[in-house]
C-alpha cells in the first residue's frame, strides 16, 4: 500500500461546502492509488460553538480550577465531533470511512495532561481498516494514556503531530497539511502584499520559521516528520494550486534560479506582543549573569533573545510575562530599564549561512527606514532584531524587500 496521510484544519471541516472540499482530496488520493489517513482539527475558530475555546469556556464557567484531566478530556470533544461528522460526509458519498479518537488510532502518550508527548503509535487498527479498504477519519491533536485510557492533548499545533506522527508510525509515501492559504510565504501576507508562496522548502528553514512567529506549521510536527525523512506539503483545502513541500534537499534547480541569484533567505517572520529588559550586571562578579537567569527560571519565566556580557544582559519576554518579570528583578539586587510594545522580526535561510554582508544588509534595511534597532541575535540561518512594535509593517516589508524575497 501507498500510504498518505492527509491533515485538515478546523476551517476546511467547520462547513458543509468545506467538507465538500474535503472529500474531493480524499477521492482524489483513492484515484492515485493512495490509501488515505485522514486527521482532523476541531471544527470551526474561536467563538463559534464546536471550537476547542468554546469548550473550555463551558467547563470553565462551571468551575474556574476544573481537574486537567476533565479538561483534556472536553477538549478532545471538538475533534471528536468533526471526525464524527467527517466520517458521515464521505459515507454519505458511498466512501467507506470510520471516526477514530486518537486512543482508538493507537496513539499512546504520557500523563502530562495538556502537553502531552506520544510514546509510542500502535498501527495494527489503521493497519486492518485500510487493508479492509476503510478511510481512517482520526481525530487530531489527542491521544491517550497507556494503562488507564485516559484522554490527553498535544498542545498546541497537536493536529499538525498527530498527522505527522501517524506518517511515521505508518511509513506514509508523504504527508499533507491541507489549511486555508494555498503554502508557505515568503511573509504574512496581511503586512506584505508582495509576499508569495513558497515551492520548496527544508524541514530545518520551515521549523525556524515557525519558531520565528510563520504560524502555517506547528515545529514539532516538522521535527518528526525530519526524522523520518517524510515529505510534508503544505496546501490549500480550496484550491488545487501545488503547495509547498517540505524535505530535506531544497536545492534550487537551474529552471528555478541561477546560481547567482539564489535567494539567501527563505521568508520574514514576526513575533508581537513583547517587551525588552536591559539588566545591568556586575563585571567584577562573573557569577552575577547565572544567578540573573537562575531567579528568572525558578520564577518559571521564558526568556528569548538572549545577549550576555559582562556589564550588561538583554532579553525579551512576552507581555503577559512583564509583571511577573518586573516582580522578580525588583526582588533582586539588579538595576534594568524595561521597553514595552516590542516586536521581534527575523530574517530566515539556510543560505546566509557563511556569506558576508548578510547582517549589513539586514541593518540597512531597517535603519534605512528610520526603525531603530533595540537588539539583534542571530544564528547560522536566522537574524533577529527587537524593534518597537509600532514600525512593524515598515519593518517586515523593508527586509522583504532588501533579500528580494
Amino acid at each position: 500500500m501507498k500510504i498518505l496521510v492527509q491533515k485538515f484544519g478546523g476551517t476546511s471541516v467547520a462547513s458543509q461546502e468545506a467538507r465538500i472540499a474535503v472529500k474531493d482530496k480524499v477521492q482524489k488520493a483513492v484515484r492515485s492509488g493512495f490509501a488515505p489517513v485522514v486527521v482532523v482539527s476541531a471544527m470551526g475558530r474561536k467563538g463559534e460553538p464546536y471550537a476547542t475555546d468554546t469548550l473550555i469556556k463551558v467547563l470553565k464557567e462551571t468551575n474556574l480550577s476544573v481537574n486537567v484531566r476533565e479538561l483534556d478530556m472536553m477538549m478532545c470533544c471538538g475533534e471528536i465531533m468533526a471526525a464524527c461528522v467527517m466520517a458521515a460526509t464521505l459515507q454519505k458519498f458511498g466512501i467507506n470511512a470510520m471516526a477514530l479518537t486518537g486512543g482508538q488510532a493507537g496513539i499512546i502518550t504520557d500523563s502530562q495532561f495538556g502537553a502531552a508527548r506520544i510514546k509510542n503509535i500502535n498501527v495494527s487498527n489503521l493497519h486492518h481498516l485500510l487493508e479492509s479498504g476503510v478511510i481512517p477519519i482520526v481525530c487530531g491533536f489527542q491521544g491517550m494514556t497507556e494503562n488507564n485510557g485516559k484522554f490527553t492533548t498535544l498542545g498546541r499545533g497537536g493536529s499538525d503531530t498527530t498527522a505527522a506522527a501517524i506518517g511515521a508510525a505508518l511509513h506514509a509515501e508523504c504527508v499533507e497539511i491541507y489549511t486555508d492559504v494555498e503554502g508557505i510565504m515568503t511573509a504574512d501576507p496581511r503586512l506584505v502584499k508582495e509576499a508569495s508562496i513558497l515551492k520548496q522548502i527544508s524541514y530545518g528553514e520551515v521549523c525556524q520559521m515557525a519558531h520565528q512567529g510563520a504560524k502555517v506549521i506547528h515545529p514539532r510536527a516538522v521535527e518528526i516528520a525530519m526524522k523520518k525523512n517524510i515529505p510534508l506539503i503544505v496546501k490549500s483545502t480550496f484550491s488545487d494550486a501545488p503547495g509547498t513541500l517540505i524535505t530535506n534537499d531544497c536545492a534550487e534547480t537551474e529552471e528555478d534560479t541561477s546560481i547567482n541569484e539564489r535567494r539567501l533567505a527563505s521568508g520574514v517572520t514576526h513575533l508581537t506582543d513583547l517587551a525588552q529588559f536591559r539588566v545591568a550586571l556586575n563585571p567584577e562578579d562573573i557569577a552575577s549573569g547565572r544567578k540573573l537567569f537562575e531567579d528568572l527560571a525558578d520564577a518559571g519565566i521564558s526568556v528569548g533573545c538572549l545577549n550576555l556580557s559582562e556589564s550588561n544582559a538583554m532579553f525579551a519576554v512576552f507581555a503577559d510575562d512583564v509583571e511577573h518579570t518586573n516582580k522578580v528583578l525588583n526582588g533582586t539586587d539588579f538595576e534594568y530599564t524595561l521597553t514595552e510594545d516590542c516586536a521581534k522580526v527575523s530574517v530566515v535561510g539556510s543560505a546566509m549561512r557563511g556569506v558576508p554582508g548578510v547582517m549589513a544588509n539586514f541593518v540597512a534595511a531597517l535603519t534605512g527606514c528610520k526603525i531603530s534597532i533595540l537588539q539583534t541575535v542571530d544564528s547560522d540561518t536566522t537574524i533577529s532584531a527587537i524593534i518597537k512594535q509600532e514600525h512593524l509593517i515598515d519593518a517586515v516589508t523593508a527586509l522583504h524587500k532588501a533579500f528580494k524575497l
